[in-house]
């Protein structure tokens, strides 16, 4: 570690490997879908520090999880691991098959 007490919202979020790429992550922020420590941010340069909690959107779940370490690179998912503490409760919601989503839309005569 080099001594940092904090880092860029959008570079954690890329270098914890929860986006593909800074770019993402930094459209997320200036959306206003982040929050940290439950209050809504809409600047990607926002100050991040150890302890933090933060909850987003990630695909088809709400992620909530305690910043662990700053961190120096984008490394290995393993590596990347280390960085958070995942506090997410629910499991990710399924993608309906697509026999599933034609059967939600068909008429109640036509399932039988």
């Amino acid at each position: 570690m080099t001594g940092r007490d904090s880092i860029r919202l959008d570079k954690w979020l890329w270098q914890a490997r929860f986006f593909k790429s800074r770019t993402f992550a930094a459209r997320l922020c200036a959306e206003g879908r982040v929050r940290v420590d439950g209050v809504p941010v809409d600047k990607a340069h926002y100050a991040l520090r150890v302890g933090s909690v933060l909850t987003f959107p990630q695909v088809r779940r709400i992620r909530v999880v305690r910043v662990l370490a700053l961190g120096e690179r984008r490394g290995p998912a393993a590596e990347a691991r280390t960085l958070y503490d995942d506090l997410t409760d629910a499991p990710p919601v399924p993608r309906p098959t697509a026999f599933v989503a034609a059967l939600a839309t068909a008429h109640e005569s036509e399932r039988r």
